[in-house]
């Protein structure tokens, strides 16, 4: 389990889309907390001093109401202080300040009732509101961690100390304690907007990948078919310089390729006419071995030329693709070349069809069956689906010969690369055909390996691309 979720998260990783996805989620949200959480403090801070405002209002009244009445009819005011939400009692002095209050509700006492008066704000510890003997709370009354009890003291313009005690209304649970909390009622508005945020960044990161995925997929035809067509110009500025880029590219890489696959064709083609007419002047040479020997070489010449005309021909992709039974095809590689007297033994069946050059594909198979007899007399041909990767077949060809070194299994594919073991001129072979064998593959997006069987001889691996469904079983 656990290395199914370490490839599961190696793969999403992977993937610039999935990344940029991430990144982009996870800015949007901390970048969300963190304002929210700014914006919450600021609100806190704005309601704190409405309160406090609020507050110093009702104080200032009462003040300046007592400040205008003499001493003896304060105490009627004092009396009717509960009407304005507050105990209020004269004092002679300040009480001990165990709770400082907060010195912003004393420094707006201060503005609104002037600096020479004394003014101490104390928060008190025990806030419970002192109800009359016999009182019995009703369903409006607050509870007690609703409320917050402040002590003030203010000096009158005698010099009178008045000590008020208020009980302030508390903050809402939503907005006490050090953290801001996420009520119920609030969490399905948390959530609908974090989904809207990962819907956001999600099209944002498919929209940020979808142009390399564009080019990407357009290399990989590219590598198949030099005459693809050309990438639509479109998008944003760095996008469209990007496919023009990617344009001209594949414009000069098909000049160059136009220009030496003619160069090379015109060069063999134009060399056929007159190895033919050596090869009829050879018929004149009175001397038999002498004769012989040139005709020979002049075999080994027109062979080269062939190879070289069908090296061309495999860099050319011009020929059309077709929808191809590859078990027919194989099978009738395979019965070709029995006809022309190799052993060949072909087992396995796919039932599958690919899309192919039906011409280079058979040149292809033909080249790898003909490389088998050559240097190990006979071949065993196998088709199957391939396990290792899904979606494509694979084809594997095995001789009987001396194998290939390890340090020479990609070198052979060089052009005119022949060892110097049984692998040589005097085997026949001019060193092209396992070139022209890949060439044909990469064209078809296909695979072709070597690799030394370990019970001798050579084996070669072509895994082909799927791009059709299976043909359905054949009825019993």
């Amino acid at each position: 389990m656990k290395n199914l979720f370490g490839s599961f998260f190696s793969s999403f990783f992977s993937s610039m889309a999935n990344r940029v996805f991430l990144i982009l989620l996870a800015g949007i949200i901390v970048a969300t907390v963190a304002t929210t959480w700014l914006a919450s403090n600021e609100r806190r801070s704005t309601l704190r001093e409405l309160r406090y405002q609020h507050v110093a209002e009702r104080v200032e009244q009462f003040v300046l109401a007592l400040d205008d009445i003499s001493p003896q009819a304060r105490q009627v005011v004092l009396q009717a202080a509960g009407n304005f939400g507050f105990e209020a009692a004269f004092v002679n002095s300040v009480g001990d300040t165990v709770n400082p209050g907060a010195s912003t509700m004393a420094d707006i006492l201060r503005s609104r009732l002037g600096a020479d008066r004394q003014i101490v704000v104390q928060r008190e510890t025990d806030c419970a509101p002192r109800r009359p003997p016999g009182y019995s709370p009703g369903p409006l009354d607050r509870p007690p961690h609703m409320e917050t009890c402040r002590i003030i003291y203010v000096s009158l313009k005698d010099k009178a100390l008045l000590r008020l005690r208020l009980h302030i209304p508390g903050e809402p649970p939503m907005l006490r304690g050090r953290g801001n909390g996420i009520t119920h009622s609030g969490a399905p508005y948390i959530l609908l907007f974090l989904i809207l945020i990962a819907m956001l960044a999600y099209v944002v990161a498919r929209m940020a990948a979808r142009p390399i995925k564009q080019l990407a997929s357009a290399a990989t035809e590219l590598g198949r078919d030099i005459d693809h067509p050309p990438l639509t110009v479109k998008g944003p500025t760095e996008i469209r310089q990007a496919a023009e880029a990617f344009n001209a590219m594949q414009a000069r890489i098909r000049r160059q390729i136009q220009h030496r696959t003619h160069m090379l064709a015109a060069i063999t083609h134009d060399l056929q006419t007159p190895l033919t007419r050596l090869r009829l002047r050879l018929e004149k040479v009175d001397d038999k071995e002498l004769q012989q020997k040139l005709v020979d070489d002049l075999a080994v010449m027109q062979g080269m030329v062939r190879e070289g005309l069908d090296l061309a021909r495999s860099m050319d992709s011009s020929e059309s693709m077709q929808r191809l039974d590859i078990d027919s095809l194989l099978d009738s590689v395979c019965a070709d070349a029995s006809d022309a007297g190799h052993q060949v033994e072909l087992v396995g069946s796919t039932r599958a069809f690919i899309v192919a050059q039906p011409n280079a594909l058979r040149r292809c198979l033909t080249n790898l069956l003909d490389n088998a007899f050559k240097y190990g007399q006979r071949a065993e041909v196998s088709i199957a689906l391939d396990d290792l990767l899904p979606g494509r077949v694979l084809i594997c060809i095995r001789d009987h010969g001396p194998g290939i070194p390890e340090d020479q299994l990609e070198v052979v594919f060089e052009p005119f690369h022949r060892l110097e073991t049984s692998r040589s001129r005097d085997t026949g072979g001019t060193g092209l055909g396992l070139t022209i064998a890949r060439n044909i593959a990469e064209n078809h997006g296909a695979l072709l390996n070597l690799r030394n069987h370990r019970n001798g001889g050579l084996e070669v691996l072509l895994s082909l691309p799927l791009k059709q469904a299976r043909k359905p079983p054949k009825p019993r």
